[in-house]
Protein backbone atom coordinates (compact mmCIF):
# COMPACT_ATOMS: atom_id res chain seq x y z
CA UNK A 1 0.00 0.00 0.00
CA UNK A 2 1.82 2.86 -1.34
CA UNK A 3 -0.55 5.12 0.22
CA UNK A 4 0.38 3.90 3.97
CA UNK A 5 4.19 3.78 3.00
CA UNK A 6 4.22 7.31 1.94
CA UNK A 7 2.34 8.85 5.08
CA UNK A 8 4.38 6.62 7.62
CA UNK A 9 7.38 8.41 5.99
CA UNK A 10 5.74 11.81 6.29
CA UNK A 11 4.74 11.53 10.03
CA UNK A 12 8.35 9.85 10.91
CA UNK A 13 10.19 13.23 8.99
CA UNK A 14 7.33 15.32 10.72
CA UNK A 15 8.33 14.16 14.17
CA UNK A 16 12.56 14.19 13.36
CA UNK A 17 11.83 17.64 12.30
CA UNK A 18 9.64 19.05 14.85
CA UNK A 19 12.68 17.84 17.32
CA UNK A 20 15.39 19.48 14.99
CA UNK A 21 16.86 15.91 14.33
CA UNK A 22 19.18 15.63 11.63
CA UNK A 23 18.71 12.55 9.61
CA UNK A 24 22.56 11.35 10.71
CA UNK A 25 21.47 11.75 14.35
CA UNK A 26 18.66 9.85 14.34
CA UNK A 27 20.44 7.07 12.19
CA UNK A 28 23.26 7.03 14.84
CA UNK A 29 20.57 6.50 17.84
CA UNK A 30 18.06 3.97 15.59
CA UNK A 31 20.85 1.86 14.81
CA UNK A 32 20.01 2.04 11.02
CA UNK A 33 21.83 2.97 7.45
CA UNK A 34 21.02 7.04 6.76
CA UNK A 35 19.89 6.04 3.67
CA UNK A 36 17.65 3.56 4.05
CA UNK A 37 15.92 6.26 6.91
CA UNK A 38 15.72 8.70 4.12
CA UNK A 39 14.57 6.38 1.75
CA UNK A 40 11.16 5.24 4.78
CA UNK A 41 10.68 9.19 5.00
CA UNK A 42 10.39 9.59 0.95
CA UNK A 43 8.25 6.26 0.90
CA UNK A 44 10.11 4.63 -1.22
CA UNK A 45 11.06 1.74 1.48
CA UNK A 46 8.59 -0.27 3.60
CA UNK A 47 9.46 0.14 7.00
CA UNK A 48 9.58 -3.49 8.57
CA UNK A 49 8.11 -3.73 12.61
CA UNK A 50 11.75 -3.79 13.47
CA UNK A 51 12.94 -1.05 12.06
CA UNK A 52 9.98 0.88 12.92
CA UNK A 53 10.31 0.34 16.54
CA UNK A 54 13.90 1.67 16.35
CA UNK A 55 12.67 4.60 14.92
CA UNK A 56 10.28 5.45 17.62
CA UNK A 57 12.54 4.92 19.79
CA UNK A 58 15.48 7.48 18.35
CA UNK A 59 12.49 9.64 17.77
CA UNK A 60 11.63 9.34 21.22
CA UNK A 61 7.82 8.78 20.40
CA UNK A 62 5.31 5.77 20.79
CA UNK A 63 4.39 3.50 18.34
CA UNK A 64 0.68 3.67 18.94
CA UNK A 65 1.33 7.68 18.01
CA UNK A 66 2.73 7.30 15.37
CA UNK A 67 0.65 4.99 13.58
CA UNK A 68 -2.07 6.91 15.21
CA UNK A 69 -1.50 9.99 12.79
CA UNK A 70 -0.93 7.63 10.06
CA UNK A 71 -3.94 6.54 10.31
CA UNK A 72 -5.69 10.22 10.31
CA UNK A 73 -3.36 10.88 7.80
CA UNK A 74 -4.58 8.32 5.62
CA UNK A 75 -8.39 8.07 6.55
CA UNK A 76 -7.91 12.02 4.94
CA UNK A 77 -6.45 10.77 1.82
CA UNK A 78 -9.36 8.43 1.56
CA UNK A 79 -12.14 10.91 2.68
CA UNK A 80 -10.04 13.57 -0.37
CA UNK A 81 -9.91 10.72 -3.44
CA UNK A 82 -13.20 9.09 -2.57
CA UNK A 83 -15.62 8.89 -5.36
CA UNK A 84 -18.72 11.21 -5.01
CA UNK A 85 -21.69 9.33 -4.95
CA UNK A 86 -24.50 10.35 -7.61
CA UNK A 87 -27.55 10.90 -6.35
CA UNK A 88 -30.74 10.25 -8.88
CA UNK A 89 -32.27 13.62 -9.68
CA UNK A 90 -35.73 14.06 -8.66
CA UNK A 91 -37.61 15.56 -11.81
CA UNK A 92 -38.66 19.35 -10.93
CA UNK A 93 -42.83 19.48 -10.61
CA UNK A 94 -44.01 22.06 -12.95
CA UNK A 95 -45.78 24.57 -11.37
CA UNK A 96 -49.24 24.77 -12.81
CA UNK A 97 -50.77 28.32 -13.41
CA UNK A 98 -54.42 28.55 -12.39
CA UNK A 99 -56.50 29.96 -15.74
CA UNK A 100 -58.27 32.85 -14.30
Amino acid sequence: MALFRRLLGDVLRERRLEQGLTLRQVSAEARVSLGYISEVERGQKEASSELLGSLCSALDARLSEVLRDVSEAVAVEEAATAPTPITARLPVAASSASAA
